[in-house]
């Protein structure tokens, strides 16, 4: 109990003092679709992946402290992975099946705390969605919890020069409405909405 408060804590700290001026002044963040956000339950963010710092912006956007799979090698990166685990970022190890990985999503899930995953896995230049992984679909069914597509757009390209002058992007993140889980686990219910979370996000990217 005292390890969630802590934690809480600490995740305050850092989405309103260090990730909010990033995200407001440096960025324009804005939010589109906040209505569309469960309140009560917990849920499946799902969203296109093009920044490191697609993690605290998401989570600090959307108010809701969003535990978010990331790549291992990440929490070595200083001040950026103390910032991740502080947001709540547990470890994925890229290219393997980590069951144990796989276990802390389903508990967090079932501890009303809801998770972040990036479709794609990893980011992609053209900020989109272009080849969806069935994983977060999967994890709905296991635990019959709402996927929430959400799309962030510009972060592929946060910050652009013009005859050396640096411009950073406007972020506009975008919230989709919830889909349900899939009937089954069987890979044609998988992919249909794992197809139909594809489309969401990109058709909110615009």
């Amino acid at each position: 109990m005292k390890n969630d408060v802590f934690q809480k804590l600490i995740y305050q700290l850092v989405s309103n003092f260090l990730v909010f001026p990033i995200y407001k002044f440096v960025f324009k963040g804005h939010l589109i679709g906040r209505e569309n956000i469960p309140q009560k339950d917990s849920f499946i963010m799902v969203s296109n992946h093009g920044s490191l710092l697609d993690p605290p912006f998401l989570g600090h956007a959307l108010g809701r402290n969003i535990s978010f799979m990331a790549k291992a090698e990440l929490f070595k990166i200083p001040f950026l992975g103390f910032v991740i685990k502080s947001c709540g970022a547990y470890p994925v190890k890229r290219g393997i099946a980590d069951k144990n990985t796989i276990k802390i999503a389903c508990t967090k899930l079932s501890n009303n705390k809801s998770i972040g995953i990036f479709i794609d896995g990893t980011r992609q230049k053209n900020g989109r969605v272009n080849k969806p992984k069935q994983g977060a679909a999967l994890l709905a069914f296991k635990n019959q919890k709402l996927l929430l597509p959400v799309a962030i757009v510009n972060s592929h390209r946060l910050l652009r020069f013009k005859f050396c002058i640096p411009f950073f992007s406007k972020i506009v993140i975008k919230v989709g409405k919830p889909v349900q889980p899939p009937q089954s686990s069987s890979r044609n219910d998988l992919n249909s909405v794992t197809m139909h979370l594809q489309d969401d996000i990109n058709n909110l990217i615009g």
